[in-house]
């Protein structure tokens, strides 16, 4: 196939066109400050101002209620240090889970630092947060509680209705990391009870470096970035206007496409699921086979390593992404694949395969026929997988 077969959509989504006509005319047109008070800046602010209702209506907040921020992971610094400062006085306890980005787990280690402490929950084996065991956690100086809403390695989605009705029954504020399920799946305060969200406008064929942070009215919590009055004196700097306008506008093409996108992602999910798994000795599929995002797959593959899939699938133009952090210059494996029971050897040899509505099932079968030849070629090179082969062969002539 002479062509680039991208199921890399966790990491960024192509920017829709919808978005870029979008953006366009406020980088050489209407460029003015959205701050200013002539015309050119008026133009600017209404602009901004349309973005930000299109987004609260997303998620049934008020425009009053969301924040831009420059992506996911300011979002989520902003929520969790800005509420651990404002609350302190109250108490000094944080409760997240262990498979959380690294965004909020390293802005939990900052915390701790400064004289926080956190507990990191446990998941079990498909990743999935345990509401009694959140609320066993929980202390008489419990503040604040951030678990994502869905997994960005595995997918997994969540109970966040009942995580949100344990703090709001508690009294303790509820942040959830939003950024790979805004816009692919619903996603409705009226719903779940959240004080704090985060999302990021890459993931849904926005721009990158553009994000929000909803926070309920009423929420007390501190200003991120100090500076001039902009997002209503909270988060100071100049108003990245076509960023906005960009998020703005692939959000609202999100919505309009997201029941028909769940349903065709999910029937290529499956399908390229059911492929591997039956057609591909010794793998196993991470995350929950049902609760989980409707455009990921994540697949271990025994005697493989990581990495070295990653690089014959991109030599075959295959864009994807491994469970392993190898790639980052680490040697250990993915904290998620280590939290839900995998041992190092099989999460290293572990592949996220992300879709999009534009994927084809042509391209599906391409797919899983290069990652069979490929795992069989990496396997005949591999000592583990001679050994266990001669022990099964062995065990079987017994």
């Amino acid at each position: 196939m002479n062509k680039t077969i991208y199921l890399d959509n966790a990491a960024t989504t192509r920017t829709a066109k919808e978005a870029v006509d979008a953006m366009l005319p406020f980088f050489s047109e209407s460029y003015g400050n959205a701050s200013s008070i002539y015309k050119l800046g008026a133009d600017s602010k209404r602009a901004v101002n349309e973005a930000r209702e299109i987004i609260a209506r997303s998620i049934g907040a008020s425009p009053q209620e969301i924040y831009f921020t420059a992506g996911g992971s300011e979002a989520d610094n902003w929520a969790l240090i800005a509420a651990a400062e404002a609350c302190e006085t109250k108490g000094k306890h944080i409760i997240t889970s262990k498979i959380e980005h690294h965004a909020v787990l390293h802005t939990c280690d900052y915390l701790e630092k400064r004289g926080f402490s956190v507990t990191y929950l446990d998941v079990d084996e498909n990743g999935l947060v345990r509401p009694d065991e959140l609320e066993a956690a929980i202390r008489h100086d419990t503040i604040l509680i951030s678990i994502m809403f869905a997994n960005n390695e595995i997918g997994t989605l969540q109970p966040i209705k009942e995580i949100g009705e344990i703090a709001r029954r508690r009294g303790i504020l509820f942040h959830t990391d939003a950024v790979q399920a805004y816009g692919h799946v619903p996603v409705s305060l009226s719903e779940y009870p959240v004080d704090m969200l985060s999302a990021s406008g890459h993931k849904i064929g926005g721009p990158k470096g553009i994000g929000f942070l909803y926070i309920r009215q009423g929420v007390k919590i501190r200003s991120f970035i100090h500076g001039g009055q902009q997002e209503r004196g909270r988060r100071a700097g100049t108003e990245n206007v076509p960023g906005i306008v960009g998020f703005g506008a692939a959000a609202g093409k999100a919505m309009d496409t997201l029941s028909e996108r769940v349903e065709k992602e999910t029937g290529m999910r499956d399908y390229l699921i059911r492929r591997i798994t039956q057609e591909i000795p010794y793998c196993r599929l991470n995350g929950d086979r049902v609760k989980r995002l409707p455009n990921n797959v994540n697949v271990s593959f025994q005697f493989i390593e990581g990495e070295s899939l990653l690089i014959m699938l991109d030599m075959k133009g295959i864009c994807a992404s491994s469970g392993s952090a190898c790639t980052s210059g680490s040697l250990d494996p993915s904290h998620v694949l280590l939290a839900i029971g995998l041992p190092h050897e099989i999460a290293h040899g572990s592949l996220r395969l992300t879709l999009s509505e534009e994927n084809t099932t042509e391209e599906l079968d391409y797919v899983v026929e290069t990652i069979k030849e490929i795992t069989d070629k990496l396997r005949r090179m591999s000592p583990l997988y001679e050994d266990f082969i001669k022990k099964n062969g062995e065990n079987r002539q017994g």
